[in-house]
Formats: C-alpha cells, sequence, structure tokens
C-alpha cells in the first residue's frame, strides 16, 4: 500500500473552481465516506481550506485509487472527471509525501511560510481519526507532517518571512483607508466565528481596532468569542446574521469568513447599509476570505466600496517568495523526506531481523535438547554454562549482519538485504519485505488525471 494525493489548489485553479470542489464541514463525512467505500482506498483524509482541497489516501493500486479518488472529488462538486482535469495535480508514494510536508512547512501556501496551515492540518486530522478514516499510516505520516512544519517554522527564517491570507487582506484593507495604521481605531465587523474569524479577530486587535462585532449564524458561538475579547480589554460584542444590515452600516471594515455554502453578505444588504451610511464616512472595505465565497460579487461594484477577496489576493502573492529562508525549509523538508523514507525502510526490515533470530533460537532449543538427550548424566551447573555459551556465540554471530542489514536498508533498494537473509535462511516468505524505493511518480496539474493513469506503481511510464 502507499500514499496518493489527488489536489486542486490556488497554485492550479481560480477561485471559481476552488469554490466548486471546495468541501463544508457538514460534507466532509460523506466525502471521506465515499472514499472508503471504494475498492482500492484504506486510509483517507481531507485537507480543504480557502485555497486547497487535497485528498490523502492509502491505496492498494495506484490506478485505481486514482479512478476512485478522482471520481469522489469531482461527484462532490457536481462535475465530470474531464472538468477537473486541468486543475488537478497528483502525487503518489514519496512524492506525496514529500508535498505534505511542503504544505505543512507553509512553502505552499498563498502566502509563502503562512503558519495557519499547520492549525488547519491539524484539525484534518483529527477529522479524519474521529470519522475512522485515518488508519496507522496516515496517523503516523500526519504526525510527522506537522513535526516537520513546526521544525520548519522554529529551524529557518520562513515565519517572519510568511504571513496569513489574514494579514495579507488586512494590510490591503489599510491601504484602502490611508495607509499603515490607518486600521487603528476603526469599527470592524467580522462575519464568522470559527477558526478563520478568530484569527482575524486577532489580526485587527493587532492593527489597533478596538471596537468589534462579531456576527454568526449560531450568535452564542459569536459570544463565546467576543466574552474572549473582553477579557482583552476590546469592546466586543455578537449579533445574529439578521443584524448584518445595520451593523454593515457602522463598520468601517468587514472580514467575511463563515465557510458556509452560499452568499453570506448579499449585494442587497450592503446596498441597503450603504444608504443610510454617514456620507462623511470612509469607503467600506469589505474582505472577502470566504471559500466559496461569502460575499455576493456584486459588491465590488456598488459605489463606496472597496473589495478585497481570494482571487485578488491570489493574483498578487502566487509567486511570492521569502528568498533565503525558503531555501533553507526546503532543505528542512528535504532532510524529513529521507529521515520519513529510512525509518519506513529499518521498520519494514525488522520483522526479517526478528525471524532471523527467532529461527537462530529455535536452532539452539533443538540442540540443547539433543544435548540432554546424548547426555543425561550432565549436571545441572555444567548445563547451564553450556547453553550461554552456545547463546553467547549464536548472538555474536547474528549481531553484525543484523545491525548492518538494518543500517542497508535505510538506502534506496535495501529491501534487496533484507530479502536475501530471508533467501539464506529460508525465513518465512510472508515476512514483509522492506519498503520499496521511493522514487515514484509526479504528475503535475495541466498533464490531466488521464495521464496520471499511465504512470505504474514504480514511477515509470508505461
Amino acid at each position: 500500500m502507499s500514499l496518493l494525493l489527488v489536489g486542486v489548489s490556488h497554485r492550479t485553479a481560480e477561485v471559481p473552481v476552488l469554490e466548486r470542489v471546495a468541501v463544508s464541514g457538514d460534507d466532509t463525512r460523506k466525502v471521506l465516506d465515499d472514499l472508503l467505500t471504494g475498492e482500492h482506498v484504506t486510509e483517507a483524509m481531507l485537507v480543504s481550506t480557502c485555497n486547497r482541497v487535497e485528498i490523502y489516501a492509502v491505496v492498494e493500486t495506484f490506478h485505481g485509487g486514482l479512478t476512485e479518488v478522482s471520481s469522489v472529488l469531482a461527484r462532490h462538486a457536481h462535475a465530470e472527471v474531464s472538468d477537473l482535469t486541468d486543475h488537478l495535480y497528483v502525487h503518489y508514494a514519496g512524492s506525496a509525501v514529500e508535498h505534505l510536508f511542503s504544505v505543512a512547512a507553509g512553502l505552499d501556501s498563498m502566502v509563502v511560510g503562512e503558519a495557519q496551515i499547520l492549525g488547519q492540518l491539524r484539525a484534518s486530522y483529527a477529522e479524519a481519526r474521529e470519522l475512522g478514516s485515518a488508519g496507522r499510516v496516515l496517523h503516523e505520516l500526519a504526525q510527522q507532517a506537522l513535526r516537520v512544519g513546526k521544525r520548519a517554522h522554529a529551524e529557518t527564517g520562513i515565519d517572519a518571512a510568511g504571513a496569513s491570507v489574514v494579514s495579507e487582506a488586512l494590510a490591503d484593507a489599510e491601504a484602502a483607508l490611508g495607509g499603515p495604521g490607518a486600521l487603528a481605531g476603526r469599527r470592524a465587523l467580522v462575519v464568522g466565528a470559527g477558526s478563520m474569524g478568530a484569527l482575524s479577530t486577532a489580526h485587527l486587535r493587532r492593527a489597533g481596532v478596538d471596537d468589534l462585532v462579531l456576527a454568526n449564524r449560531s450568535e452564542q458561538n459569536a459570544e463565546r468569542l467576543a466574552v474572549a475579547l473582553r477579557t482583552e480589554g476590546a469592546l466586543a460584542r455578537a449579533v445574529g446574521l439578521d443584524a448584518l444590515r445595520a451593523e454593515i452600516a457602522a463598520a468601517d471594515v468587514v472580514v467575511a469568513c463563515t465557510g458556509a455554502v452560499g452568499t453570506v453578505v448579499g449585494a442587497d444588504d450592503v446596498r441597503a447599509a450603504l444608504a443610510s451610511r454617514d456620507p462623511a464616512a470612509p469607503d467600506l472595505v469589505v474582505c472577502d476570505l470566504g471559500l466559496p465565497r461569502d460575499v455576493d460579487p456584486r459588491v465590488g461594484d456598488l459605489p463606496g466600496v472597496t473589495v478585497v477577496d481570494l482571487a485578488a489576493l491570489g493574483e498578487r502573492l502566487r509567486s511570492a517568495s521569502a528568498g533565503r529562508a525558503v531555501e533553507e525549509a526546503r532543505s528542512v523538508v528535504a532532510e524529513e523526506v529521507r529521515a520519513y523514507f529510512a525509518a519506513q525502510r529499518t521498520a519494514e526490515v525488522t520483522p526479517t531481523v526478528t525471524a532471523l533470530r527467532r529461527r537462530a533460537a529455535e536452532v539452539v532449543d533443538a540442540e540443547l535438547l539433543r544435548l540432554d538427550g546424548r547426555l543425561p548424566d550432565l549436571d545441572g551447573h555444567a548445563r547451564d554454562e553450556v547453553a550461554q555459551t552456545v547463546r553467547r556465540v549464536v548472538d555474536k554471530l547474528l549481531h553484525t549482519p543484523t545491525v548492518q542489514v538494518k543500517r542497508l536498508a535505510q538506502s534506496p533498494g535495501g529491501d534487496t538485504y533484507a530479502e536475501a537473509l530471508r533467501e539464506l535462511f529460508e525465513l518465512d516468505p510472508q515476512t514483509p519485505a522492506a519498503l520499496a524505493a521511493t522514487e515514484t511518480a509526479s504528475v503535475e496539474p495541466g498533464n490531466g488525471v488521464d495521464q496520471a493513469l499511465a504512470v505504474d506503481t514504480r514511477g515509470g511510464r508505461r
């Protein structure tokens, strides 16, 4: 079994396509259940954020797994696989692991180096475990990816170079209101009280916004966030979505980040709010960070309104990089990928070593039993000394080859050494072989799923 990744992200698709394939929290269970009903998928984890939708699956075969995962993704998007072909990217085995580690390190984010993705990966993994779709392979892999992400942020300068999409959106809002520091003393309305809403309030507070209104479908959830903000000294209150028009009229900045399916902030709501707005008030800035989008696209056509959305941010940030910090983080990822597969190969060769030692112990026991039959009058002390001597000799003879085979197994092709041991000592042929070499296929966006189906499980093309 190997890891398969099928995904769509800001690098391969515009916002309308991302909106189409985005998976809301309510649909996650259905998607994961659909994946596990397939013949080839044994484990699955779904990562759905504001700029990516990725399915990580443990599959029996590459081709069968790819067909099933792509079909589930297309079915969820109410599309044909061919409709998504130009936007999909596919990675397999070693390439999939490297991609996940890069994502965790913030190297594949719209804003390179942002740390928010770590929390999103952690939430995706926790959800997969809760729903029973993550087994041993994804458990170990997700834990390792989270550790790699933390290490990259701790040991390189990528944290300083990166920022979250929220901070970039608010930087645009600040520019629209007059430049650096223009958010200080303003009133902000945050629509959505989930993780993105909490992150938005934190950034707004750092920008000097002390007057915050939190609007949410569940006013109770908004109130919990408002209470936390009030304990920090902010003027914060919670309202339901039915109060949107009045609160938009009084706000300078609106940040919408509900993650709901469908528009939450409508053009009619904003139009009515503008009609009751103080004519002397500055332009209203609306930041739409939802995927699918929370704000009606027509809001951007209204006079006196500046809209900042994911499409605009992506256009500007897609090619951004953090220079040396990025290269350092990539080195960390490369090192961790090598270490991960070395550990996997060592773990796979361990049963062979165990079987060899078990076989040696069986031979020793049989010979000692034979000795008892031939020398029944041998006193107990002498028998114990002989037994210990024989076992010490066998242990010393096996020590070097078992240590060496574990060391050699860490290199690509190391499974051949374990196979040689099994052949030489006639060990159980069912003993798991070492993990195969990790040179694997990587299908880039635009090549299409049809081409991906032509890649075999060893990474070569047929």
